[in-house]
């Protein structure tokens, strides 16, 4: 048996033949597309339609999960400076109720997310979704393209080991350290709302 309650992977650029094998080599039984918008101009074979064609073909059940796990929020409230923010949408009942659907889909299949970004802690896939799944007591491993399966709790280390020794003898303690690590992560990487330009020669210029 699998250590892990639930798998995560990037699709990044990696062709569809190698992304299949990725997941066949996890046992991945069921994807759970927590992208936002399901779809790629750049890689079209991970537009939703072809993905999810191509991952029935090889056995493998494909779930929409972006309307309410995904890292671009459509409340407004739920940006901070024009950044998504992830501790806030955490929060929401629809990301709960996501959560909870999630978690029945993972009784009966081996499920792995799939978002977008190829390394874990630059993607809400870790940041924001899989953090909250560990907080439950789920396991994660994030599959990375070399083949290799990082356990959550690795990423999370190398999460911290970004910020160094973070304060020395006087650092906070390990829980502290990672909420603030989690959070200067997000800051940096979350989605950001676009800001109209204003048109030349309106009255605030």
């Amino acid at each position: 048996m699998s250590p892990f309650d639930l798998f995560s992977i990037g699709h990044s650029n990696v062709p569809a033949a190698r992304f299949a094998a990725l997941l066949q080599d996890a046992a991945v039984t069921a994807v759970a597309d927590v992208r936002s918008i399901p779809n790629s101009r750049w890689f079209p074979w991970f537009s939703q339609e072809t993905l999810a064609a191509q991952l029935n073909g090889i056995g493998i059940a494909y779930t929409a999960m972006g309307d309410t796990l995904g890292g671009r929020p459509r409340d407004d409230s739920l940006y901070r400076d024009g950044v998504a923010d992830y501790e806030a949408m955490a929060k929401q009942p629809e990301f709960r109720a996501g959560h909870d659907r999630l978690q029945e889909i993972i009784a009966r299949s081996c499920v792995c997310l799939m978002c977008a970004e190829r390394e874990p802690f630059d993607c809400h896939r870790c940041l924001l979704v899989a953090r909250r799944l560990a907080e439950r007591g789920l396991t994660i491993g994030h599959i990375l393209h070399d083949g290799t399966v990082e356990p959550h709790a690795a990423t999370e280390q190398r999460l911290l080991a970004l910020d160094g020794d973070a304060g020395g003898l006087f650092a906070a303690g390990q829980d502290e350290r990672l909420t603030a690590a989690y959070r200067r992560q997000a800051r940096a990487v979350a989605f950001r709302q676009k800001i109209p330009m204003r048109r030349a020669g309106t009255e605030n210029g």
